[in-house]
């Protein structure tokens, strides 16, 4: 055995115990310390794994939890890296986590969750049995440029993979383009136009134009942002149809949906234990990601109705008869989702809530922040009334002080607070008995009021 691949995982060992003794994550650091002593470290160890990846702009934790659930059902242990350290790093922190010193585990299934702009770069080191991708959207310019490029990235990685079955959004023109005479097997998911078409008139800013020949889309049906039954009347570029889809929305509550589903020809009355339209895609993507490993449909649909939310990704916290909802946000599409879901849930007239937006633009949150004039916060001016106040805080809290100041908040309840201590005291004051303190943290402000949050209420620690 050789010495420097021992050394690395005992040094990067010894590394997380120290930092998880002072409060410190010690998901990303023991990985870059690993590969420094022994760059090849990461492929030995995944080569004894069978990996299944999922990568995207949205839905990446959301979509792994419900596959981490799947796996539980049929009896299959597995490593993950439930921190969301999705870089080469983290991804090498928890290969070295779940192994002994001679680099063997107990198990022989890894789930990691990879950043989209880090994936080519990721593949290089392993290979995955299933690739999930979720969607693209325009996320963090600065980092990731333009839609396209993060697209390029992620096909240039799975042209590396030709063995890896591929799970693909058929809604997503840029995502359902990677099964494009990619000899790869295919799995699909996605709507069907009788499930959900939006009234909603938005702006198709990620991908109104067809990839093949720029002309623009058609749409037989809208779910949101460019996601939908597609056609180019040009060249003929269009919705593959999908393997897995959900047929019907019977119900969408606070707590979860109830939907129907077809898995690959069998009809499914099913609820998937998050509420929200954009969580409907994230179960689809664990359902498709189920039938390409060959699980049981019983198995399956279990999952949906039992798996945890990851944290801060639409994580509930109960404080006596009150809740706080922790929701991420990172960009337009996704914000203008959990926008909808807020929209939905309080159209009682009897209904009051409390909202915090917590804006940070440190490098994990991307430092340009223009993005936020790219969101509809102007629907939130149907239910102006029933927000009792709306604490903005963060590195960047003042500049969304002056989005909501234009969205035609009234400005006497836009309240800039830094303690993010004092904000969630304060708020579950004045929140009244059955209500909701909604949380909208980008991500590193996420960790930081998760962090607190964990104290306070004695929750799991973010990478458990």
């Amino acid at each position: 055995m050789k010495f420097r691949f021992v050394l690395a995982i005992i040094a990067a060992k010894a590394a997380i115990i120290f930092l998880r003794m002072i409060n410190y994550g010690g998901t990303s650091l023991p990985g870059k310390i690993a590969l420094l002593i022994y760059p090849g470290i990461l492929k030995e160890l995944s080569s004894s794994f069978k990996v299944i990846a999922i990568t995207g702009t949205n839905g990446k934790t959301t979509t792994s939890r419900v596959i981490a659930q799947m796996l539980k059902e049929n009896g299959i242990g597995y490593i993950a890296n439930k921190s969301g350290a999705n870089l080469l790093n983290g991804i090498t922190t928890t290969f070295i986590e779940a192994v002994n010193i001679k680099g063997t585990s107990n198990v022989s299934t890894a789930l990691l969750e990879m950043d989209e702009a880090a994936f080519n770069k990721i593949i290089e080191h392993l290979e995955p049995h299933v690739t999930v991708v979720t969607n693209f959207f325009r996320d963090q310019l600065d980092r990731y440029g333009e839609v396209y490029s993060t697209l390029n990235s992620v096909l240039t990685g799975i042209r590396k993979t030709p063995g890896s079955a591929l799970v693909l959004n058929a809604d997503d023109s840029l995502c359902a383009s990677l099964g494009k005479d990619s000899g790869n097997k295919v799995v699909y998911y996605g709507f069907s136009p009788s499930a959900w078409n939006s009234t909603e008139n938005t702006l198709n800013n990620d991908a109104a134009f067809c990839l093949y020949c720029k002309a623009p889309y058609d749409y037989e049906n809208r779910v949101y942002g460019h996601l939908g039954g597609f056609i180019c009347r040009d060249c003929g570029y269009r919705h593959p149809g999908s393997t897995v889809t959900c047929t019907g929305i019977e119900e969408l509550n606070a707590n979860h949906s109830r939907v129907k589903l077809d898995l690959d020809g069998t009809t499914v009355d099913t609820v998937i234990n998050l509420p929200a339209i954009y969580n409907i895609y994230n179960a689809l993507a664990g359902c498709a990601c189920g039938i390409a490993m060959g699980f049981s449909h019983d198995s399956i649909i279990k999952a949906l109705s039992e798996f945890e939310p990851g944290f801060g990704r639409m994580e509930k916290i109960k404080k006596d008869d009150k809740s706080i909802r922790v929701i991420l946000i990172k960009n337009p599409t996704g914000f203008n989702q959990v926008l909808d879901y807020i929209l939905n849930e309080n159209n009682d007239e009897n209904k009051s809530f409390n909202i915090a937006f917590l804006i940070n633009d440190n490098a994990a949150d991307g430092r340009d922040i223009s993005w936020l004039w790219d969101v509809n916060i102007e629907k939130l001016g149907k239910i102006y009334d029933k927000i009792i106040t709306a604490y903005v805080s963060g590195t960047r809290g003042p500049d969304m002080a002056v989005r909501l100041k234009y969205a035609d908040f009234d400005t006497k309840k836009i309240k800039h607070v830094e303690d993010y201590n004092r904000i969630i005291n304060e708020a579950l004051e004045t929140t009244p008995g059955n209500g909701t303190f909604y949380i909208l943290p980008t991500y590193t402000a996420m960790l930081d009021i998760r962090y607190i949050l964990k104290n306070k209420f004695k929750l799991k620690e973010f990478w458990e």
